[in-house]
């Protein structure tokens, strides 16, 4: 999806440790059914090993993804100056839900993680003229940003008081000091468009969350 293409394959390997329950395995296996199904794309071919207990975290999942590509020329370095950044979301749910979670502290706050494909093709069926599009996953939004600076050589000036932070993730990392900007998303993406598109592209993507958000030029 970040490279403006249509999921359609997707292989899938399981590394499971033995002792795994069959219940915990058949909820992923359907929650991976139903997210797949949501868009049509299927997965066509994988693998499965079972390892001896102590070799793996329960279960690995590795996955690789084939799509048809609606929109060409999508990268980190075609941006230029006067472009607008926009963020799909709230971040760092993921991340902060992630340490409650291994840490036992008591949060409603709930993970980001959804498909994205419904919400880049919106922007593509609006013809917006998408720059760049990063989901920010490892190393959060802050990662993405670096990234696109590096590779495109123009600086992102991002305005802090635009970015959408909810106040379970806020209250989460000021318990474990954690940055916002820094902690991994799941369906957060970054995209950059053009400035005449710019806020066409907040429209369409509003649609889909109200924490959307232009954050930065």
């Amino acid at each position: 999806s970040m490279m403006g293409a249509q999921p359609k394959f997707l292989s899938c390997g399981f590394m499971i440790e033995e002792g795994l329950s069959f219940k915990e395995l058949e909820e992923i296996v359907k929650t991976m059914s139903n997210e797949l199904n949501k868009i049509g794309a299927k997965i066509v071919c994988g693998d499965t090993k079972v390892v001896p207990k102590g070799s793996v975290d329960k279960i690995f999942i590795n996955t690789s993804g084939i799509g048809e590509i609606k929109k060409d020329n999508i990268s980190a370095h075609n941006l230029e100056i006067g472009d607008i950044v926009l963020v799909n979301g709230d971040i760092g749910r993921h991340g902060s839900i992630i340490m409650a979670n291994r840490y036992d502290v008591e949060t409603e706050a709930t993970t980001d993680c959804k498909v994205l494909w419904d919400e880049v093709n919106a922007l593509i069926e609006a013809d917006i003229n998408i720059k760049a599009l990063r989901d920010a996953t490892r190393g959060g939004i802050s990662a993405v940003l670096n990234e696109w600076v590096k590779a495109s050589g123009v600086g992102i000036d991002v305005n802090e008081e635009n970015l959408p932070i909810s106040d379970e993730v806020v209250g989460l990392c000021e318990i474990f000091g954690f940055e916002p900007m820094d902690l991994a998303n799941e369906g957060t993406f970054i995209v950059a468009v053009d400035k005449k598109d710019s806020e066409k592209a907040l429209e369409v993507l509003k649609k889909f969350n109200q924490n959307a958000n232009i954050i930065g030029e």
